[in-house]
C-alpha cells in the first residue's frame, strides 16, 4: 500500500509527515530509515506520524533517520502545528500536542489561512545529572570535562524533553561535526545517547549554534537543541534569559520565562507532498 506524505522543515530541519490515522504504519522505525535516506529515499531527518491524542487533539511520534524514536522535536512540533491547521484538522490557533516528553502547547501566528510562525511551550528544563541522563556523581553538569580519547571537551548539559550536551567554542561554524559529534553522542557516560551542540556567544542576546543530532547526525537546525544551547548559555551566565539562536538558515527565539517553562518560536515551511511506494 502506498503512503502519502508531506515534507516540511523548520529552518532546514526536515521531516516527512504521515497521517497515521488514514495511513497506519506497521513499522515506523524501518519506514523512517528507508524514507529518510538521502540517496535511496525521499531524504529527511526523520518521519513524524500525526495521530489522535489521549487527552488532547493530537499526538506526535518522531522517528529519527536511524529509526530510533525521539521524545520530542522543537522544529517538528512547529511543522506539526502548521500541517494540521492548514489541512483544517483543527480550527483553533492554540492547542496542545502530546509527545513522549509530555504535552506541548502551541500558539500559531496565521496570515490569510497560512501559518507563518509557531510558539511552543517546551516545558520546564532539568539539569540534574540523573535527569539528563548522564552517569556520574549527583549535581548539575556545568562545563565538565569529557574525555573523548583524542581530546577533552567541556560540556554543559540540559534536558528539555530530550538530552543535550553543549560545548562552547570560539566559532561554532568551524567545528567538524562529523568527527566530534558521534564521539559525544555515543559516549558511555550517556546511557540514552545525547544530542550535541556547539555554541559560540555573540552577545548576551544572540548565540550561534551547530548541532550533531542524536539519531540523525548533522542537521541544519534543532528546536530542542536551540533550547538546550540557550539554557546552557543562561546557566553559565553568558546570556540573558531570552536569546536568538542563529542556525544555518535563520534564527529561533528561545525564552526561559518567569513561569519556569522554556518557549521556542520560529517559522515552519511546507516543501512538497508525495506518495511513498511502500
Amino acid at each position: 500500500m502506498s503512503i502519502p506524505f508531506t515534507k516540511l522543515h523548520g529552518l532546514g530541519n526536515e521531516y516527512l509527515f504521515i497521517d497515521g490515522v488514514k495511513h497506519p504504519v506497521a513499522d515506523p522505525a524501518e519506514l523512517s530509515r528507508r524514507m529518510s535516506h538521502r540517496h535511496l529515499g525521499a531524504g529527511a531527518d526523520g518521519i513524524i506520524l500525526v495521530l489522535p491524542g489521549d487527552e488532547h487533539p493530537f499526538r506526535m511520534r518522531i522517528f529519527n533517520a536511524d529509526g530510533s524514536e525521539a521524545e520530542t522535536c522543537g522544529n517538528g512540533i512547529r511543522c506539526f502545528a502548521k500541517y494540521v491547521f492548514e489541512r483544517k484538522m483543527i480550527e483553533q490557533t492554540e492547542f496542545v500536542i502530546e509527545t513522549l516528553a509530555g504535552p506541548n502547547r502551541v500558539v500559531l501566528s496565521v496570515e490569510d489561512g497560512v501559518v507563518q510562525r509557531v510558539r511552543s511551550n517546551m516545558g520546564r528544563p532539568r539539569f540534574e545529572r540523573a535527569e539528563i541522563p548522564m552517569i556520574g556523581a549527583p549535581g548539575q553538569v556545568i562545563e565538565e570535562e569529557l574525555d573523548l580519547g583524542d581530546r577533552t571537551v567541556q560540556i554543559t548539559c540540559a534536558n528539555i524533553g530530550n538530552p543535550h550536551a553543549v560545548v562552547f567554542v570560539e566559532d561554532a561554524t568551524a567545528i567538524n561535526l562529523a568527527e566530534i559529534g558521534p564521539k559525544i553522542e555515543h559516549h558511555p557516560k550517556f546511557p540514552q545517547r545525547t544530542n550535541v551542540e556547539f555554541v559560540n556567544v555573540a552577545d548576551r542576546d544572540n548565540i550561534v549554534m551547530r548541532i550533531w543530532e542524536r539519531g540523525s547526525g548533522i542537521t541544519m537546525a534543532s528546536g530542542s537543541g536551540s533550547c538546550g544551547s540557550a539554557l546552557a548559555s543562561m546557566i553559565t551566565g553568558r546570556t540573558n534569559r531570552k536569546v536568538n539562536v542563529h542556525l544555518v538558515y535563520g534564527a529561533l527565539t528561545i525564552d526561559w520565562a518567569e513561569d519556569g517553562c522554556v518557549y521556542q518560536e520560529g517559522p515552519a515551511t511546507e516543501v512538497y507532498s508525495g506518495v511513498w511506494p511502500n
